[in-house]
């Protein structure tokens, strides 16, 4: 594993880990806590495991076209996993369908956070033991992380969650899924910036661009913002069940 590539033998995984794989073209990863036993919690709706579907855009069609195309219903280890979604555990390789194995990386510094352009593969914020991990990933297992969202409530912010026990805590905002803020910072830096009339020059463009998409993913990592609280998962459990909210909303108890 080194600066541009988080990938990792399944030798290297410990519980407690946080892992993805990038499924066709590198459109999108799917993320997951690894909880040993060749075992994977992760959050889904699904078409089988690790394909994530309704979101009710035009990004299902690319995230459809981006799924391996991997025969989980004769799994022998999982069964069949097609008509399940939510919060729900399959072994190692029904999670990866067929791609390969990546481990994010929690505590990183700044700079190495930009050093890796691509959204969703890094945070600065520290991660929490092992055992607070799997505890809060198996104690979603059985209740629920409420209903997916693409951009607020997905696997990577299930995943950030599971590790860190961090939750946003506005709801004007994206979620902590850096997957989500990098394209929202990307889509931000063509259109919204008022530098980008600084120059003409497609060097300049490029440059003014870049600098505020890397702007925008920093502001925007769990690590830095400061819309976020620590929440104990049996209290966002309890809150969400009492709310009868079908996504995970601390700010109505505020």
């Amino acid at each position: 594993m080194g600066v541009l590539s988080n990938r990792v033998s399944r030798e290297e995984l410990k519980p407690g880990d946080h892992i993805y794989s990038w499924r066709h073209a590198y459109i999108y990863a799917h993320h997951g806590i690894h909880v040993g036993e060749g075992k994977v919690i992760h959050f889904t709706q699904t078409q089988g495991s690790g394909r994530e579907i309704g979101t009710g855009t035009f990004l299902d069609r690319i995230i459809f076209s981006s799924s391996h195309p991997s025969d989980t219903r004769n799994c022998p280890v999982c069964g069949d996993q097609s008509r399940l979604n939510g919060v729900i555990s399959s072994c190692l390789d029904c999670f990866l369908a067929d791609g390969d194995l990546y481990l994010f990386q929690y505590a990183v510094s700044p700079a190495l956070f930009l050093a890796k352009p691509r959204g969703g593969t890094c945070t600065i914020a520290a991660s929490d033991s092992p055992e607070q991990v799997i505890h809060r990933a198996s104690f979603l297992l059985h209740n629920g992380f409420g209903a997916y969202d693409l951009f607020n409530n997905n696997c990577e912010d299930f995943a950030i969650y599971c590790k860190t026990g961090l939750l946003v805590i506005t709801r004007i905002s994206v979620g902590r899924s850096g997957q989500a803020t990098s394209f929202l910072a990307a889509v931000s830096a063509i259109v919204s910036s008022p530098l980008r009339f600084l120059t003409t020059s497609f060097t300049g463009l490029a440059a003014v661009g870049y600098g505020m998409y890397c702007f925008s993913r920093l502001v925007s990592d769990i690590g830095v913002r400061r819309d976020v609280e620590k929440v104990a998962v049996e209290r966002l459990v309890s809150v969400s069940a009492s709310a009868g909210s079908q996504t995970p909303d601390i700010t109505k108890e505020k």
